[in-house]
């Protein structure tokens, strides 16, 4: 795994309903960048292909997530990155 949940969880909240996975989001944040997609392009291939899915250890049946959750995922980071030059 890329990715662990551990790695990022001090920058999520605790509580309320849980998000998308840390690991799963960073690594469709990966393929989306290789692709050169919009995150709604990124959140309609997680629904719809059957190689992103499997990429992503999910089901064939999942249903995916409002594209606005990658923008939301990003937010911390950019914010780690402007405070830290």
């Amino acid at each position: 795994m890329l990715y662990k949940d551990e790695d990022v969880s001090e920058l999520y909240a605790h509580q309320g309903r849980p998000g998308e996975s840390p690991w799963r989001l960073a690594l469709i944040t990966v393929m989306q960048f290789i692709e050169n997609l919009s995150d709604r392009q990124a959140a309609d291939s997680v629904r719809s292909r059957i190689d992103w899915k499997y990429l992503l250890s999910l089901s064939l049946e999942d249903s995916g997530f409002n594209f606005s959750v990658l923008s939301e995922f990003r937010g911390p980071f950019q914010i780690l990155t402007i405070s830290s030059r």
